[in-house]
């Protein structure tokens, strides 16, 4: 028998799909203002093999000679990520959803088992409610790096106004290069999470949307009539 059970709240739901296009955008921009002082390289024992992004990856976007561009809407944008972010905050304080977000002292072992079950090498996954262990440590993560993102993208965007903050940062330098890993770090989670969507099938993905997953649950009038045919 199949029932409609409620998973996602409207508030996650809203900020999950507003935080979606907003990251997208906020990389995309960012990748228009860093070509315009692209220093990074991919260095080994102080030899510069080659730049991190190479000439023909600017040229296959359509990147260069964008900076103004990139500004405006990586400035823009960084309104509705950040609001978005502090407003989701609030609301899994407030209604204590923080609780099914943040890992336990077993979420790292579990989060192990998740990724042996992912990949077919282990049968039973470990006994999870609202979100797995490895979702908890992924969600509790993703959290951790919006705040360092605004807090190193302002130390960049506003060196001298928040010199504080660009020293807590530990200097301009600094403060980029953590941006820019974070950077990198969105982008693998977006690979990864698109793969995790693609194997929790249709189910999973339509319940982010309507906020209802269809569950099938075992008839007990069934159950008892096959263990009396056995009897």
């Amino acid at each position: 028998m199949k029932t409609i059970k409620e998973k996602h709240s409207l508030a996650m739901r809203w900020a999950h799909w507003i935080n979606f296009p907003a990251l997208l955008i906020m990389i995309w921009s960012g990748m228009l203002i860093y070509w315009a002082n692209d220093v990074y390289s991919i260095t080994l024992f102080g030899h510069n093999f080659f730049p991190f992004f190479p000439p023909g990856f600017y040229k296959f976007l359509h990147i260069p000679q964008r900076l103004a561009e990139g500004m405006a809407l990586h400035f823009f944008f960084m309104w509705f990520f950040a609001i978005n972010g502090v407003i989701y905050f609030l609301y899994t304080i407030i209604s204590g959803e923080w609780r099914q977000l943040v890992p336990d002292r077993h979420s790292f072992k579990e989060a192990w088992q998740v990724l042996l079950h992912d990949l077919h090498i282990r049968k039973m996954m470990p006994p999870q409610n609202k979100y797995n262990a490895a979702q908890r440590i992924a969600y509790t993560s993703i959290f951790i790096m919006g705040f360092g993102s605004l807090v190193t993208g302002l130390a960049i965007y506003k060196p001298v106004q928040f010199y504080w903050l660009t020293w807590l940062c530990g200097g301009y330098h600094a403060a980029r290069i953590g941006h820019f890993i974070l950077t990198i770090g969105y982008v693998l989670f977006f690979i990864i999470h698109i793969i995790q969507v693609i194997i929790a099938g249709w189910n999973n993905f339509r319940s982010v949307i309507s906020g209802f997953e269809i569950v099938k649950e075992n008839n007990p009038v069934t159950i008892q009539t096959v263990e009396d045919e056995k009897a």
